[in-house]
């Protein structure tokens, strides 16, 4: 399928989205929300899938919504409408990022901020070039967050530093987010793909049911109480127990050879 907005470069196990809008910085339209649901439908039932990864084209992983396409199309319209409409579909559409039943991996090539940020923010790893810049940006135009950022980043970062980046506005280089534990790894700018294919490779070579099994638990259970937590861990533990990939990883390990997972 071809969209005008991104590229999906499908390799059945991993599914790469690179959003492809860099004259723009890769800043998030209708049309770009549009088209990153329209790659994800479907995904989310593929059996064999184990990782799905996003970057950016060009020197920006994303530099938040296309404030001149807003501005654009609230000429003559209702502003708080037309606000309302586009923070909705970006709402569902992060949330879906956030729910994807398999690890998704961030890779940021460059600018991560506002929208952006809050992207990287819905998934599950981050890889990051050197140079690669974050922040929230909202606070230098007067905006104030619509995606998420100010529930999901002092989850991942605590109240303290969140508050720090969503007020100044900052752009903070990826060294010192990574120190943070917002970012996993930080790698040369030449680096960031074939540090991505190793992950994802790894990633590839794992249980598919094991890793939305394990990543239900993880998300699922920071919403829980400790005791609710484990017992949830617990039911999903005896669920898995009669699944043909466990089986399979027992019996490689007995017989010292590599398991054929088959995401069941």
């Amino acid at each position: 399928m071809n969209y005008d907005t991104i590229i999906v470069n499908d390799q059945d196990r991993h599914v790469a989205i690179t959003l492809n809008r860099p004259e723009a910085l890769n800043s998030i339209s209708p049309a770009m929300i549009d088209d990153l649901n329209a790659a994800l439908d479907g995904l989310e039932d593929r059996r064999q899938l184990c990782a799905l990864s996003i970057t950016g084209q060009g020197r920006a992983f994303c530099a938040g919504a296309d404030l001149k396409a807003a501005k654009a199309r609230m000429d003559g319209a209702d502003a708080g409408e037309v606000n309302s409409n586009f923070l909705d579909g970006l709402r569902r559409l992060l949330l879906r990022i956030e729910g994807f039943p398999v690890p998704v991996v961030a890779a940021v090539n460059g600018l991560a901020l506002a929208g952006g940020l809050e992207m990287v923010l819905a998934c599950d790893l981050v890889v990051a070039a050197a140079s690669a810049k974050l922040g929230d940006a909202h606070a230098k135009y007067g905006l104030v967050p619509g995606g998420g950022s100010s529930v999901r980043l002092p989850r991942k970062i605590g109240p303290t530093r969140a508050k720090q980046l969503i007020f100044s506005g900052d752009f903070l280089p990826a060294e010192t987010l990574m120190q943070w534990g917002l970012v996993n790894k930080v790698v040369p700018d030449g680096g960031l793909g074939a540090a991505v294919d190793e992950l994802v490779g790894t990633l590839a070579q794992r249980s598919p049911i094991g890793l939305r099994r394990m990543k239900r638990m993880i998300n699922d259970g920071l919403e829980q109480s400790l005791p609710a937590a484990l017992r949830y861990e617990l039911s999903l533990n005896a669920l898995h127990a009669d699944s043909h990939d466990r089986m399979e990883g027992l019996a490689a390990f007995a017989e010292k050879r590599k398991p054929a997972f088959e995401g069941h």
